[in-house]
């Protein structure tokens, strides 16, 4: 069986590779198109002179250094992030429905966020807060697999205790917006959790550019392992994998992608569920190449999305809730192909 399963991506290879070529291309475009259009437009000429260090208006240095630029970085990396989280989840649990907030990391970082701004903690308070509370909440999703899963049961446990955890967080969550201030607090815990970038400075960037670079060389690591474990936990055991040490390592490394994405912009749904589905549509099962095509291909989804949310409309719109209309209709089309695998 692994020996077919390796013809299978040999063959694959080649033009996976040159459609990740593509990708890579079409992000560098979506990245310098991102830093024109707004409402201050920026002429791409102009963009390369401020890059080159050559001299532009002061308004456009402004606009582009201090607002523009962190807010398309940061797209760049939360799309990237949640896309690349999702794929090694949906690969680990062998499900296509899976996405990264499936341990309760988004419902926990959203609480943790709410609470902060209920006590009226600084903007660097809120984002500590729910980067903590994301952690503890897959910590207790785990707590709860081990204490009642066992062996081939711990991957249910994990989704149920996920959902558990959900669950009870999102209450919490509607506690605290009913405790808040319907004049001030609730509308900003509201927006924040609708998801936007909007606020996003060159420190969060910095910030986060560290760990998404190591936790992303971990999963994209564990590639290999990843493909094994697709033909079976049992295949996988005979062929030397020590499945719950690669189980660890995925949740891990997908729960502080996904924490510090929700830190930085709110709950932001659909991409890790999505984007997957897309990359295995255009470069196929293997995970050496599915994940660096999840990254390449979430960033881009993702900044395309924060253009038409700054851009398209009067006002700005919420990242949230454009992500999730376009993931809808996607999310139906898979059901319909629920039935010719994945």
């Amino acid at each position: 069986m692994r020996e077919e399963m390796d013809e299978m991506l040999e063959r694959e290879g080649s033009r996976a590779w040159i459609r990740l070529l593509l990708l890579f291309l079409l992000l560098a475009v979506g990245f310098i198109m991102s830093l024109a259009v707004g409402r201050y437009y920026i002429p791409v000429s102009e963009l390369f002179t401020a890059f080159t260090g050559g001299r532009v208006p002061d308004k456009t240095g402004q606009v582009l250094m201090v607002v523009r630029l962190p807010r398309v970085l940061a797209a760049v990396l939360v799309g990237g992030a949640m896309s690349v989280s999702g794929a090694a989840y949906q690969g680990m649990f062998k499900n296509p429905l899976v996405s990264p907030d499936i341990l309760g990391s988004s419902a926990g970082a959203g609480f943790g966020a709410a609470l902060a701004i209920l006590l009226s903690f600084g903007v660097a308070g809120i984002k500590g807060a729910a980067f903590f509370f994301g952690l503890f909440a897959v910590f207790i999703t785990w707590l709860i697999s081990r204490r009642f899963g066992k062996g081939d049961d711990s991957l249910f446990l994990l989704i149920l205790g996920g959902i558990i955890v959900s669950n009870l967080f999102q209450s919490l969550i509607s506690l605290v917006k009913y405790a808040a201030d319907p004049t001030d607090k609730l509308p900003a815990i509201t927006f924040w959790l609708m998801g936007s970038l909007s606020k996003a400075v060159m420190k969060d960037v910095q910030v986060m550019f560290v760990p998404f670079v190591l936790c992303t060389a971990v999963l994209v690591f564990c590639a290999g392992r990843l493909n094994i474990l697709a033909l079976g936990e049992e295949e996988a055991r005979t062929l030397g994998i020590n499945t719950g040490l690669l189980q660890v390592a995925v949740i891990v490394t997908a729960t502080v992608l996904t924490a510090f994405c929700v830190s930085l912009c709110g709950m932001i749904g659909w991409v890790g569920l999505v984007i997957p589905h897309l990359a295995r549509m255009m470069v196929g099962p293997n995970f050496k190449v599915l994940l660096p095509a999840s990254l390449l291909l979430g960033s881009s989804y993702l900044l395309i999305m924060d253009d038409l949310c700054r851009s398209a409309f009067a006002v700005e719109i919420p990242l949230g809730i454009i992500t999730s209309l376009a993931g809808l209709p996607f999310f139906l089309y898979l059901l319909t192909r629920q039935n010719k695998g994945w």
